[in-house]
């Protein structure tokens, strides 16, 4: 009957106007029309209102489409095998890692990803690997800490702590402060302490301040300052991140655990421990699976662990499938939105605003129709989050059951969560619920996660509503109104005095620092002395019968040479070479060996215009400019295991690459910041690199190759793989050298360790081991066996799968007998 009657109440919707609210709010939505967004990404809501985002948000469909492309057009294979769709998910996971990094703004350098069933399983992967210490005869154990508004999955980190040893303590929130010392303890010391903290509360929304996590690890905050030793903090971020901006330069934490489908929706069962590198080198594992052992013995107690963190930590393969589908997560989240900071002023005003009216809503006898769980007054987005927490009163100020509110809100399509929210402590703060109490309620048959919701009279759990960056002025709207017709004694009266607070929350705040661009600066030009020219290298240079008779520049890495009389060299080696490569949609570096296209592709540079002009075969060419603008997004990728910061050269060059290549992909360009080095071993000093694999210059001998030309002729295949018509010329393109000698004897360069070109002294790195990319024919970009498998038979027995070219570094050790050219 109630319900009926509730059907037949007047429409409400006109109390909560939205020409009312965007006056006051000026961060509604992401500068498109919101009802277009919801029908293009998330029509599968209509009819539905959905405000239980901090159970899970949603996900928009063009991350679904994204990721269902990605694997209907590549082979991830299994990225402990080493062959290429292997290789492909290795690669493809490094770039997720270091976006995911790039998202909470740090590095590889400060953190490590640590891939994990969810933020949960992240909270037990530290409980068992801390370094728990139990109390010594001349100094305390380790204590473990917490705040009482905790998530249970944190509270459940003491289980383990105990059984090491370690004491707990419990802290309540307003502690933190009011107990710290303006004369800490000493930090440090062989004893580690953990203190963990949720960012923000998945109870109320609150959030704790992030620079707590400064003062706990320098000893000046409770309890901290109460314990001598070495404070680490693990900051509860799953609640927080989902429509929030967390910097790690701002508040470096020890240990982050999230869940990816707190923030994209998809996929569940993934998340991630964002690990502190310093605070990484003293967790200790017993279990080690699958990829996590350097080397063990099968009956000997001997194992050592990978070197690397998060080898040595993921257990097993990785769900690197779901992993993969986080590329298109941020690709969706940052287009649609733009950046966190719009998600959180866009959800912050819109559970500002619905908040504002629930706690003005009155019955017919003044009574308020709901008890909110909140500190403040959702007046500032760095404290409240977009979480409402309440409780319904009727007229006589009982407590409405939440299993009613669940059910009615049901009935009328609105999708809420009831109960304790998994965080018992501040449930008991806010509700006013002892230890008594529980124990009692536990005794009358209530226990988490069940529809009890009232044990004599008194509430045992409350009602949560949540925003996410999806959600519309709508969806508060029709909740408003579910509250005022089904649970409101009429007629309705509002608080005025509350109401006014709508126009006292400033609209303006300030996006924070880290979603600011960075001006990167011009690459610093190489100085040398070369026939009187500054940095210039030419054809023709000769001595001793031997001659550079050809400089070809790669200003696109795996694409097509440019053949130069002249070149000036940077510090880099010769100015643009591989400055460019293009990288898949999700970053990865595409070579000729996974796309031989590429070799059609067909840059040239204009110094002069300052030009970078590419063509391809039926394609209308396109031109950029040799500096990008400073404005232009800025990522990391990954060269022969090094990392490098690189810039996007923009959609226009990128639709141009997926329409020659057909399928979607980017041109990107190194940082002129940037910096890489040559590894250790292939030449003395360090020497910086472009994007090369690992020497600045690469050297082939003219000799060598008709020697090798020979060999291919004897083979007597010609007709069979067409390579009856190779001339010289085509055959040296295939090795993709810079440097073309002629006048020596067929592989002599083997034995050089320096050698001169001109005036310009060359270091030998090493011979260079080429790989299955001399098999594609650079004009027609068809792959055949040969010549490697000549070559590979020629050179057996002396260097397996080398080629005639080898690598050169510019240096000053001069071998007195090296060759002079």
């Amino acid at each position: 009957l109630f319900i009926v009657m509730a059907s037949h109440c007047p429409d409400y919707k006109e109390i909560y106007r939205f020409d009312h609210f965007t006056e006051l709010w000026e961060h509604y939505g992401y500068g498109g029309d919101m009802q277009e967004l919801r029908l293009q990404e998330f029509g599968r809501v209509k009819g539905i209102t959905y405000l239980d985002h901090a159970g899970t948000t949603l996900f928009p469909e063009s991350q679904i489409k994204g990721f269902y492309q990605d694997i209907a057009r590549n082979i991830y294979g299994n990225p402990h095998s080493l062959n290429p769709s292997s290789k492909l998910t290795h690669d493809t996971v490094e770039r997720v890692r270091y976006r995911i990094l790039e998202h909470f703004n740090t590095s590889p350098e400060e953190y490590t990803v640590i891939f994990t069933a969810g933020s949960t399983a992240a909270l037990r992967l530290v409980a068992d690997s801390f370094p728990w210490s139990p109390p010594a005869a001349e100094e305390p154990g380790s204590s473990f800490c917490y705040l009482t508004d905790n998530h249970t999955s944190v509270v459940g980190i003491r289980g383990a702590a105990a059984k090491l040893g370690a004491t707990t303590l419990p802290v309540l929130p307003q502690h933190v402060e009011t107990r710290a010392r303006d004369a800490p303890w000493a930090t440090g010391g062989d004893v580690c302490h953990l203190f963990c903290y949720p960012a923000q509360s998945n109870f109320s929304g609150r959030k704790y301040p992030l620079s707590y996590v400064k003062g706990i690890q320098g000893g000046r905050l409770y309890p901290a300052c109460d314990r001598q030793g070495q404070w680490m903090v693990l900051l509860d971020a799953a609640s927080f991140v989902s429509c929030s901006s967390l910097d790690l330069q701002e508040c470096p934490a020890d240990f982050i655990p999230i869940s990816f489908y707190k923030i994209f929706g998809f996929p569940t069962g993934l998340g991630a421990l964002l690990v502190r590198n310093r605070a990484a080198v003293l967790l200790r594992k017993g279990y080690f699976g699958g990829g996590t052992a350097a080397a063990y013995l099968a009956e000997e107690d001997y194992f050592v662990p990978a070197s690397n963190v998060s080898s040595r930590f993921e257990d097993g393969t990785i769900s690197f499938l779901d992993i993969i589908s986080l590329h298109h997560g941020f690709d969706s989240l940052y287009r649609i939105t733009g950046s966190m900071f719009k998600i959180q002023m866009h959800t912050f005003g819109l559970a500002r605003y619905t908040y504002i009216h629930l706690s003005s809503l009155l019955h017919c006898n003044k009574q308020p129709v709901a008890q909110i769980y909140c500190e403040n007054d959702f007046q500032d987005p760095s404290r409240q989050g977009a979480i409402i927490n309440f409780n319904l009163l009727n007229s006589h100020g009982s407590v409405v059951g939440y299993s009613l509110v669940d059910r009615l809100a049901s009935l009328f399509n609105i999708h809420v969560r009831t109960g304790c929210f998994c965080n018992t402590g501040a449930c008991q703060i806010f509700l006013g619920i002892s230890d008594q109490n529980i124990k009692h309620n536990l005794e009358a048959g209530h226990v988490c996660g069940d529809n009890i919701d009232l044990v004599d009279g008194r509430p045992t759990g409350s009602v949560r509503v949540s925003f996410g960056y999806m959600t519309t002025f709508e969806d508060c709207q029709n909740f408003l109104s579910f509250v005022v017709n089904c649970f409101v004694d009429k007629p309705l009266r509002m608080h005025e005095e509350r109401l006014t607070h709508l126009k006292t929350a400033d609209s303006s705040p300030r996006s924070p620092t880290s979603e600011r661009h960075n001006a990167p600066d011009l690459t610093p030009s190489f100085t040398s002395n070369l026939n009187g020219e500054e940095g210039v290298i030419k054809n023709g240079q000769i001595k001793d019968s031997q001659t550079l008779t050809n400089i070809f520049i790669y200003p696109i890495k795996s694409c097509a040479a440019f053949e130069v009389s002249e070149w000036p060299l940077g510090n880099r080696g010769l100015q643009y070479d591989r400055t460019w490569m293009v990288v898949n949609e999700n970053g990865v570096c595409l070579s000729q060996k996974r796309e031989p296209r590429l070799c059609l592709i067909q840059p040239s540079i204009s110094l002069a215009s300052n030009m970078l002009h590419i063509q391809a075969p039926g394609m209308m060419s396109i031109s950029m400019p040799l500096e990008d603008p400073l404005e232009m997004k800025t990522s990391q990728s990954k060269v022969c295991g090094d990392r490098v910061q690189t810039v996007d050269c923009g959609d226009e060059v990128a639709s141009w690459f997926s329409g020659f290549l057909g399928k979607p992909c980017h041109l990107i360009r190194q940082s002129p910041e940037s910096t890489r080095d040559m590894k250790k071993g292939l030449g003395q000093g360090m020497t910086s690199l472009s994007l090369v694999n690992e020497a600045q210059y690469l050297l082939i001998n003219r000799a060598s190759v008709a020697l090798l030309q020979e060999c291919i002729s004897s083979r007597k295949i010609n007709s069979i793989f067409g390579l009856g018509t190779f001339d010289a010329l085509q055959l040296i393109k295939r090795f993709r050298a810079n440097l073309v000698i002629s006048g020596a004897c067929p592989f002599e360069e083997d034995d050089w360790s320096n050698l001169k070109i001109g005036e310009m002294l060359f270091q030998v790195a090493c011979r260079c081991a080429r790989c299955h990319m001399i098999c594609i024919d650079p004009e027609t970009g068809s792959r055949t066996q040969e010549p490697l498998k000549s070559l590979t038979d020629f050179k057996k027995g002396k260097v397996s799968c080398s080629s005639a070219t080898f690598m050169l570094s510019v240096g000053n050790s001069v071998h007195p007998d090296m060759p002079s050219i």
